[in-house]
């Protein structure tokens, strides 16, 4: 199995024909902020939305601060803060172009300026608001919806756009609870905010499902809870190729430290095991993971040798 895949930081032809202007490079970018590859006949583009610097307890805060300590060294992270990645995806298929999530947005009171990317850069890679049909939602976590309540977007957005989101997402997110979550300050209201706004604003267009939704032709979304009640995953599969994305189900530590809880998890031990499910399903079957926060462009395998895994990441095509 093959996956064709191509560097576009310097044009985003894709065969996606979903543009209505020429793809435009910014001179102040100094590093590859999309990446196109073919999923069989399915077109596929990540996009970075930036980066999230968050403390580095937010990767394990049920570890040992010793072996969390040890384990960001041999990975030649600082001690204190890193930053994570923050991905989103383009998908086109059956005539259709999806939005996987939709970045941070902006909100200022969280100081995250090197995050929000997402609408410019979507720009900057030639693809038109209003060419999008359909967007997929992950979870409802702002990260993954902020950039759909960014000041004049709904207005390029065309009007019969559908958002695709687990009911249980939208349920969870009337009355949240964070009692098991390990945030920085200021984050569970922020969430909490996003969230009541953002449903409010795109009510109409929501459609939801129970566990399982085909988008378009070999586009599924699939809910796997854990790191909320609706989180989902999605599943692009053409010609015998596959891709997964697997929004926050995965993150780098989660590969050498799967039971390791992430700070915004809401169900960490139900997390954990969707980890460990997915990663195992994504060994046996040789079949590619994207992920929200691996570094970008996030595209590559899972190896698996015992209880412990392994990221092999896939080799950049020119």
């Amino acid at each position: 199995m093959k996956q064709t895949i191509h560097n576009t930081q310097q044009e985003t032809n894709m065969s996606l024909d979903i543009t209505t202007h020429p793809a435009r490079s910014n001179p102040d970018e100094l590093v590859p902020s999309r990446y196109a590859l073919k999923v069989g006949e399915i077109d596929v583009l990540v996009v970075s939305d930036g980066v999230l610097p968050l403390p580095t307890k937010m990767l394990g805060h049920n570890a040992d601060p010793a072996i969390r300590a040890t384990w960001l060294n041999d990975m030649f992270l600082p001690p204190d803060a890193f930053d994570w990645a923050l991905n989103a995806v383009v998908v086109r298929s059956g005539g259709r172009t999806i939005l996987i999530d939709a970045g941070l947005g902006s909100d200022p009171d969280l100081h995250l300026p090197r995050a929000g990317q997402l609408i410019k850069r979507l720009d900057a890679a030639g693809i038109d608001l209003a060419s999008v049909t359909d967007v997929v939602l992950t979870h409802m976590h702002m990260d993954h919806i902020g950039g759909l309540l960014v000041d004049g977007v709904k207005d390029r957005l065309r009007p019969d756009l559908l958002i695709h989101v687990a009911a249980a997402e939208v349920k969870f997110w009337e009355s949240p609870d964070f009692s098991h979550t390990a945030m920085p300050p200021g984050f569970p209201d922020a969430l909490r905010s996003a969230a009541k706004r953002f449903t409010k604003e795109y009510h109409n267009q929501l459609r939801q499902f129970d566990d399982e939704h085909e988008v378009a032709p070999g586009v599924v979304v699939r809910r796997t809870g854990g790191h909320t009640p609706g989180h989902s995953v999605v599943r692009v599969a053409s010609c015998g190729e596959a891709l997964t994305f697997a929004g926050d189900a995965v993150f780098t530590v989660g590969f050498e430290q799967p039971d390791w809880h992430n700070g915004f998890e809401h169900d960490p031990e139900e997390a954990a095991r969707v980890r460990v499910r997915l990663l195992r399903e994504l060994a046996a079957n040789r079949e590619l993971l994207v992920a929200t926060h691996m570094p970008f462009p996030s595209v590559g395998h899972v190896a698996v040798a015992g209880d412990v895994f392994r990221w092999v990441p896939a080799i950049w095509d020119y």
